[in-house]
């Protein structure tokens, strides 16, 4: 049985995602730490790390940061929103404000490379957007693709190029997201 440890943001989507997890099918043993957890306690013995959609920016979530980079060379890690936007700012990427924030809405999302997390799923779908800010491409690292956009072409998902680093701005938890536990199947199938 897989080991999977949540990394919780305080963000209300987090029990969405629990629930995900636990219907998805796939047998895991899910443990929960918040992001503030002091680093000599973070759990060891974990096969894979999902952090969780949150309010605010990477550097405002207590040790979200020092966590990826503790997990990231032996784990396979999945961010979600806040979660994702912290990965690409843990390899030394920015982010910029979008002009108009993103709260609440379904919009197209394209994939634009074969990613497993998109397996037996559709090109383009609909996915549910809780954000006002977003990877800059212009600063994102060589060691990052990026893996789908929405139609102002901002950054929806990301794929670490050598580790089992993904990353996704849209919510797969959220009942606007076609494909949602789909996703969630492929990452814990991974």
């Amino acid at each position: 049985m897989q080991q999977i440890l949540l990394i919780d943001n305080y963000d209300s989507f987090t029990h969405n995602l629990i629930q995900l997890l636990e219907e998805s099918g796939i047998p895991n043993n899910l443990n929960i730490i918040t992001n503030d957890i002091d680093m000599s306690l973070a759990p060891i013995g974990v096969d894979k790390v999902i952090i969780s959609p949150g309010p605010g920016l990477p550097h405002e979530a207590g040790n979200l940061l020092q966590l990826i980079t503790f997990y990231a060379d032996w784990t396979s890690m999945l961010g979600i929103c806040l979660g994702h936007q912290a990965i690409a700012v843990a390899y030394g990427a920015k982010l910029k404000q979008l002009r108009h924030s993103a709260h609440g809405i379904g919009s197209p999302i394209k994939q634009l490379q074969n990613d497993s997390l998109f397996s037996g799923i559709d090109e383009m779908i609909i996915c549910g957007r809780y954000h006002s800010w977003v990877i800059d491409e212009d600063t994102l690292p060589d060691v990052i693709n990026v893996t789908a956009r929405d139609s102002d072409t901002n950054i929806m998902a990301i794929s670490h190029k050598i580790l089992s680093i993904k990353g996704l701005q849209f919510h797969p938890e959220s009942y606007m997201t076609q494909f949602g536990k789909q996703i969630i199947r492929n990452w814990l199938s991974e």
